[in-house]
């Protein structure tokens, strides 16, 4: 049977159990504190939350890790230092355990995506 695409966040929240949907959630109320003025919506499948119709941040529940997506090659220079040592992918930072997110990283990035519009990478 094939998957039904998710069309909300809230749906794709609710299809997601145990300390998991906790972590998404808290991602999630990050993002809206942080991103006033972005969109949130389903894009490829996971949140993202786009500003003048382009994706800046997303995130998604994996079979093997929470990924967050900083779509800001700028903001994520800007942070290199803090950067170090988190399981990253190409503009992904994957958090293996849900228990292992560093929310004030992520704040903080969050904070600086929305401070100022960038190129898209």
């Amino acid at each position: 049977m094939p998957k039904i695409p998710k069309r909300d966040v809230d749906s794709y929240l609710a299809g997601v159990t145990g300390d998991r949907a906790a972590a998404l959630a808290r991602l999630r109320e990050l993002c809206r504190a942080k991103l006033i003025g972005f969109t949130e919506t389903i894009a490829y499948g996971m949140p993202a939350y786009t500003r003048g119709g382009m994706a800046e941040i997303a995130f998604a529940n994996q079979k093997q890790y929470i990924s967050f997506y900083l779509m800001r090659s700028d903001v994520a220079d800007a942070f290199t230092d803090r950067l170090v040592g988190q399981d990253m992918g190409k503009g992904c930072i994957r958090f293996r355990r849900p228990g292992g997110i560093d929310y004030e990283l992520v704040r903080d990035l969050l904070t600086a995506v929305a401070d100022s519009p960038g190129r898209i990478c």
